[in-house]
C-alpha cells in the first residue's frame, strides 16, 4: 500500500510517502526552495519522497491532501456572513482567490501532479481528511501505544481549532472539538503580533521570552486578570472563548484591534525591531501560564473521556515546549508522545497514515523501542561525490577523514576550544528542529556561546536560548529529567548540582543583565529560568551525533553540546553540502563538518559573492 500525503496552500508545505504504514521518506517544499515556510505545492518534496523510494506517481494507491478545502472555504463564508458588514476589505481580497484556486484545488493537485509526472486517475485515489484528522493519525500511528488520548491544538483547520480523540488500534474516534473563531493557538498567535514577532512563526520567540518576566512583579497577575477579564474565558474542560471585540483576524487583516489592545495594557503595539521591555517580558509571561493552564485542563478532560494512560500531541501548539514539560511533570499520562513535525507540515505525514489505516483498513503494528519515526531523519541526504562537487565549485579546501572515530575526535577537539562547527550528516530532519543532521554546534560550557551564536552566527535577538544535546544515557546527570526527549519538544529544569546561585536584586535587573548572569557550569544552555530544551541522542537513530558528543564528553568529562538550527535568520535549515556551504561562509563560523570532510574557515578563498542573506531571506 503506497500512498503519497501532501500538505500545501497555507504554510509549511511538505510531503511524505507511506508503505504499508511504515514511513519512508518526509520533507518540506521550505528545503528545497529555500523560501522559509514555502506554502506553494511541494513538488520539489514529491520528486524527492518518489525518488528516495523508487516509486513513481502510477505506482500509487492514494494521494492524499491534508485538509478539506471546501469545508474551510464553507468555514470562510459563513464567517464573513456572521460578522457582516466589517472585513470586506478582508473579504473581497480573500474570496477571489478562493474562487480562483482553492475551490478547485482538485484540478490545481492534478495539473500540478501531471508536471510531475503520469498516473491512473481511476487506480490512484486522490482523497482528503479533516485538518485535525491529519493532525491527530501523524501523532498517533508514528508512537508505541496500541490505546492513547489524542489532543490536537493549533490556530484552525477547516473548523476545529482543538481535537480531542481517542486513538484505539487502527482506529481514531473524535470525542469533542473546539470550533472558530475560538482559538488557544491564535490566542497565543494575536500575542506574538502584540509583542512585535511575525505570527506563524515567531511564536517560538515568545514562548522563549516569557521567562524573561518577572514571575514576583503584580503585572503578572495583571496581565492575567486583564487577559481572562476582557480578551477571553476559560472552561473547565479547557476549552476556551475568545471576545472577538478585541480580535480582527476573522474577517480583518492583522490580528487584533491594536487600540483596544493598546488601551488595555497600557503600551503601544511593538514593533519587530523595537527595544524588548520589561513589560512586553512580563506580557508574554501572563499569555504563556495562561496557555499552559489551558492545556492542562483539555490534558485532563481528554484523560477523563478516555481512560487511556497514554497521550499524543501534534498541532501548532504542540511545538510549545515548555508547556509539554509541565504537562509531562504534572503526571496525569504516564507517557507522552509529541509529534516532532507538530505543524502544518506534519500533516502531509499525518494524511498518508489516515488513509492507510482509516481509509484502506490497513493492520497496525507497534512495539517500536521509541517511535516509528525514525528519528525523524526522513529526507534528503548526500554522497562524498556531491561533497567533492561543491569543493570543486568554491574552490573550497578540505581535509577528508577516511576514518569517522577520527573526524568525532577532531570536531570534539575545535567544539572543547570553543569554535563553532556547522555539522552536517545523513538524512535530513523532516519539522522545524534540527536533531544533528543540519545543526550548527558550539560548547555549552563557555558563557559567550550563547551571545557569539546569536549575534555572530544566526545574527538574531540576543535574548534567543540554545538547546541541550545530550547523550541519552547521561540526561539525569545534567537535568531535572530521567527519560527521553529525541526531538527536542520538552523543556525541564538544569540538575540542582550545576546551578549556581542568582544574585540578590535578580528580578529587577534589565533583561540584558540576565541574559548574561551565569546560572549554571553549562550557561549556553541554561535559560534564564534555569530551565533547558532537551535534546536526548540515541545511537540507534543517530550513531554519528552521538559519536561526536561521546567524542566531547571523553575529551571534557560533560555529554552535552550546544545544538542549533543550521541557518542564519530568516533562512530555512540548509539541505545540500551547498547550502551549508554559503551558509558557512556568510557567517563567521569557525569549521564545517558535512560527512567525512572537515573545512577551515582560515584556510577557504576569500567569498567573492557580493549576495547578501539579510536581502535574500525575509526575516522571521
Amino acid at each position: 500500500m503506497k500512498i503519497l500525503g501532501i500538505s500545501a496552500f497555507y504554510h509549511d508545505s511538505a510531503a511524505s510517502i507511506t508503505v504499508n504504514g511504515e514511513i519512508i521518506a518526509a520533507a518540506q517544499e521550505e528545503r528545497f526552495t529555500r523560501k522559509k515556510h514555502d506554502a506553494g505545492f511541494p513538488s520539489n518534496a514529491i520528486k524527492f519522497c518518489l525518488e528516495y523510494t523508487g516509486i513513481e506517481l502510477k505506482d500509487l494507491d492514494a494521494i492524499v491532501f491534508y485538509d478539506k478545502p471546501l469545508l474551510k472555504f464553507e468555514r470562510l463564508l459563513e464567517t464573513y456572513y456572521a460578522f457582516a458588514p466589517s472585513g470586506f476589505r478582508s473579504f473581497i481580497t480573500a474570496i477571489p482567490v478562493w474562487i480562483k484556486e482553492k475551490m478547485f484545488l482538485k484540478r490545481l493537485i492534478r495539473e500540478e501532479l501531471d508536471k510531475i509526472g503520469a498516473y491512473d486517475r481511476k487506480k490512484t485515489r486522490l482523497l482528503f481528511p479533516e485538518h485535525h484528522l491529519s493532525h491527530a493519525a501523524s501523532a498517533y500511528y508514528p508512537s508505541p501505544f496500541e490505546d492513547a488520548a489524542i489532543l490536537t491544538i493549533d490556530g484552525v483547520g477547516e473548523w476545529a481549532t482543538v481535537s480531542l480523540c481517542h486513538g484505539q488500534k487502527e482506529n481514531i474516534t473524535i470525542l469533542k472539538e473546539l470550533r472558530f473563531p475560538h482559538s488557544l493557538g491564535l490566542l497565543y498567535s494575536a500575542f506574538t503580533y502584540f509583542l512585535g514577532f511575525r505570527v506563524n512563526s515567531g511564536e517560538y520567540k515568545l514562548m522563549g521570552l516569557a521567562p524573561y518576566g518577572n514571575p514576583k512583579s503584580p503585572d503578572i497577575e495583571k496581565y492575567i486578570g486583564i487577559i481572562k477579564t476582557h480578551l477571553m474565558s476559560l472552561k473547565e474542560d479547557g476549552s476556551i472563548w475568545l471576545n472577538q471585540d478585541y480580535f480582527d483576524y476573522a474577517t480583518g487583516l492583522k490580528m487584533v484591534n491594536e487600540k483596544k489592545w493598546e488601551d488595555l495594557f497600557g503600551f503601544k503595539t511593538r514593533k519587530p525591531e523595537d527595544e524588548l521591555l520589561q513589560q512586553h517580558c512580563n506580557l508574554g509571561l501572563a499569555i504563556q501560564h495562561i496557555t499552559e493552564e489551558a492545556v492542562l485542563l483539555m490534558a485532563k478532560e481528554a484523560k477523563k473521556l478516555t481512560g487511556s494512560k497514554n497521550l499524543c500531541l501534534a498541532g501548532g501548539v504542540a511545538l510549545n515546549c515548555v508547556s509539554n514539560g509541565k504537562l509531562q511533570k504534572s503526571g496525569i499520562f504516564e507517557n507522552l508522545f509529541i509529534q516532532p513535525a507538530a505543524g502544518d507540515a506534519g500533516g502531509a505525514l499525518g494524511a498518508a497514515l489516515a488513509a492507510n489505516y482509516i481509509y484502506y483498513r490497513q493492520p497496525r503494528e507497534t512495539g517500536y523501542k521509541m517511535d516509528a519515526m525514525k528519528g525523524s531523519y526522513l529526507g534528503p541526504t548526500f554522497s562524498d561525490l556531491d561533497v567533492e562537487l561543491m569543493a570543486r565549485k568554491y574552490n573550497a579546501r578540505y581535509t577528508y577523514f577516511s576514518n569517522f572515530t577520527d573526524l568525532a575526535d577532531e570536531a570534539a577537539r575545535l567544539l572543547a576550544s570553543e569554535n563553532v562547527v556547522g555539522w552536517v550528516q545523513g538524512k535530513m530532519e523532516f519539522g522545524p528542529r534540527a536533531l544533528g543532521g543540519r545543526s550548527i554546534l558550539g560548547d555549552p560550557r563557555s558563557p559567550e556561546m550563547q551571545k557569539k551564536l546569536n549575534l555572530k552566527i544566526k545574527y538574531r535577538e540576543s535574548f534567543r536560548p540554545f538547546a541541550p544535546s545530550v547523550l541519552a544515557g547521561d540526561v539525569s546527570e545534567y537535568f531535572d529529567y530521567d527519560g527521553i526527549s529525541p526531538y527536542m519538544l520538552l523543556v525541564h529544569p538544569v540538575a540542582e548540582q550545576i546551578r549556581k546561585p542568582l544574585p540578590e536584586g535578580y528580578d529587577g535587573m534589565n533583561l540584558r543583565d540576565k541574559l548574561y548572569h551565569l546560572r549554571s557550569d553549562l550557561p549556553s544552555i541554561t535559560h534564564i529560568d534555569y530551565s533547558a530544551r532537551i535534546q536526548t541522542v540515541h545511537p540507534e537513530t543517530n550513531p554519528r551525533y552521538h559519536e561526536l558528543i561521546t567524542s566531547f564528553k571523553k575529551l571534557t568529562g560533560t555529554g552535552v553540546v550546544v545544538n542549533t538550527s543550521f541557518n542564519v535568520r530568516g533562512e530555512p535549515i540548509v539541505m545540500t553540502p551547498n547550502d551549508a556551504y554559503r551558509c558557512f561562509m556568510r557567517t563567521e563560523m569557525d569549521y564545517l563538518v558535512v560527512g567525512n570532510f572537515l573545512f577551515s574557515k582560515k584556510d577557504q578563498p576569500q567569498w567573492e559573492e557580493k549576495d547578501n542573506w539579510k536581502e535574500e531571506f525575509v526575516l522571521d
